[in-house]
């Protein structure tokens, strides 16, 4: 199967499919014949996985959990069908997303408020619901097993307040989600990964991603397998960049004068000069426009993400 990546130690990656090639990972962890599924990406990535899992001799009824980094849909949103071709599976979700999962009306209409009803579709198709006695909410320190191997819940908001991170006891690494930023295989020079900080609507905390960031590296993991797109090393390095990338993403969103429109504009300006300096600092494998390019959708959420920041400090809003 040409879109699975076996990194050893039990880790195996899949191209989810969604958006374009090496977007978006959907990892296995294999351990004595079980194995668990890290996030599902779309409806459209279920016959990938399940392929996937032909391919490494695992049995449908052989998967013990699928686990959700968090519930937005790239990353969620096929859960719901994948559950029903794995009818051994429990869901692993932050208590946050919980509901979600059970009734995705809410979820749906917050994601057609970003993409609008017809993109949103075309990207995540019909939302299916999972049922409540298949869900085990993925509080902070819950320890969980895949056979015999060992894996335990970090509770990590930032890019999310549902958000969680996977340590794997036997890599010795984390499964992060978005927490730990994206990484766009497109931009490595010779085997040298980068990272971005994704700040996307509606729950972006700085002061959380920060403190997730920190608390992930204080284990000292060798790898850290990303959403988008799978694994990196020399995690200490691209900590230190997101650390900085945040805080520089954070000023040009303070400066920026007006509100609404205006405001957005002149953010997404600032985005865009940052990854400007930021291609010509690690030498990028792309060039300056090319990298915008790729990084178009992106530095559009997460204009939007600063914005929505920007505003919850004035009113004190909180979201669930």
């Amino acid at each position: 199967m040409k879109d699975l990546i076996h990194y050893g130690d039990g880790v195996h990656a899949i191209d989810s499919g969604y958006g374009r090639p090496q977007l978006a990972a959907i990892h296995v962890i294999v351990q004595d014949g079980r194995a668990a599924i890290v996030d599902s990406a779309s409806n459209a990535s279920v016959p990938r996985i399940l392929g996937a899992l032909a391919a490494l001799d695992i049995a449908p009824e052989a998967v013990d959990w699928v686990l959700l980094t968090h519930i937005h849909l790239d990353h969620a949103g096929g859960a719901g069908s994948l559950m029903c071709a794995l009818p051994q599976a429990r869901l692993l979700v932050h208590p946050r997303g919980l509901r979600h999962m059970i009734d995705p009306g809410k979820l749906w209409e917050a994601t057609c408020a970003v993409y609008g009803p017809e993109r949103a579709f075309d990207l995540y198709g019909q939302l299916v619901p999972v049922p409540a006695e298949r869900i085990v909410p993925a509080t902070d320190g819950l320890e969980i097993h895949v056979g015999s191997r060992m894996l335990r819940v970090f509770d990590t908001p930032g890019h999310a307040r549902h958000h969680i991170c996977i340590w794997d006891s036997v890599a010795r690494a984390f499964f992060t989600g978005d927490t730990f930023g994206l990484s766009y295989r497109e931009l490595d020079v010779d085997g040298r990964a980068f990272v971005v900080p994704t700040t996307t609507p509606t729950q972006f905390d700085p002061e959380g991603m920060h403190a997730s960031i920190d608390r992930m590296l204080a284990m000292r993991p060798q790898a850290m397998y990303l959403t988008h797109y799978s694994r990196v090393g020399e995690v200490d390095r691209l900590g230190a960049d997101l650390h900085r990338l945040i805080d520089t993403m954070l000023a040009v969103a303070e400066a920026a004068r007006g509100d609404g429109v205006a405001r957005h504009v002149e953010i997404v300006a600032g985005l865009e000069q940052i990854f400007r300096e930021e291609a010509a600092r690690q030498n990028w494998a792309l060039g300056e426009e090319e990298t915008l390019e790729l990084l178009r959708m992106d530095l559009e959420l997460n204009a939007q993400g600063l914005g929505v920041w920007l505003d919850s400090r004035q009113t004190g809003a909180t979201g669930a």
